[in-house]
């Protein structure tokens, strides 16, 4: 682009944040719930987590992950046993006004790939890794700076060499 002199332009892009890429339709679960309860949940939906509430209140998450190792790997009753006992806590949440590269940064040193978002206390949101490196190729330069500054959490590992790497 060019102004009345003639010389170019930069447009200058706002930063992306957590609202532009997050997912608002949030599936969840009680905490009371069963194992199964929650499978059946995941199958329906076809989706890999469940943000767990807590009278209403976002509290924790259940993912694939978890069921392996806590419910299947442990030989535990999926009929009898509470997603409270095998959840993932405490719950990692952003804004949704946080800026993109911030929510990744704090996914690397979380170790974890799927983010919470909460705007005044009110689950308005998930944000993943998945949904991040599908929609941004800044994210994704940003990304491969990162891995190679440090090395990629192995529950990233995945991720970012079928999407970035």
């Amino acid at each position: 682009m060019s102004d009345e002199n003639g010389e170019e332009q930069r447009e200058e892009s706002l930063p992306l944040t957590v609202r532009d890429v997050m997912v608002k339709e949030v599936i969840t679960v009680d905490e009371d719930s069963t194992v199964k309860e929650a499978v059946d949940v995941m199958n329906e939906f076809q989706i890999g987590s469940l943000i767990v509430l807590e009278r209403g209140k976002a509290v924790g998450i259940v993912t694939e992950r978890d069921f392996l190792r806590r419910v299947l790997a442990k030989a535990k009753d999926v009929m009898n046993t509470k997603v409270r006992e095998i959840m993932t806590t405490p719950l990692v949440v952003v804004e949704p006004s946080m800026d993109l590269e911030d929510a990744v940064k704090l996914m690397f040193q979380s170790k974890i790939k799927k983010l919470a978002v909460v705007d005044a206390n009110k689950l308005v949101g998930i944000v993943t890794l998945t949904d991040i490196a599908r929609v941004q190729p800044q994210m994704i330069r940003m990304l491969k700076q990162l891995t190679i500054k440090q090395a990629a959490p192995k529950s990233m590992q995945k991720v970012i060499h079928y999407y970035i790497v």
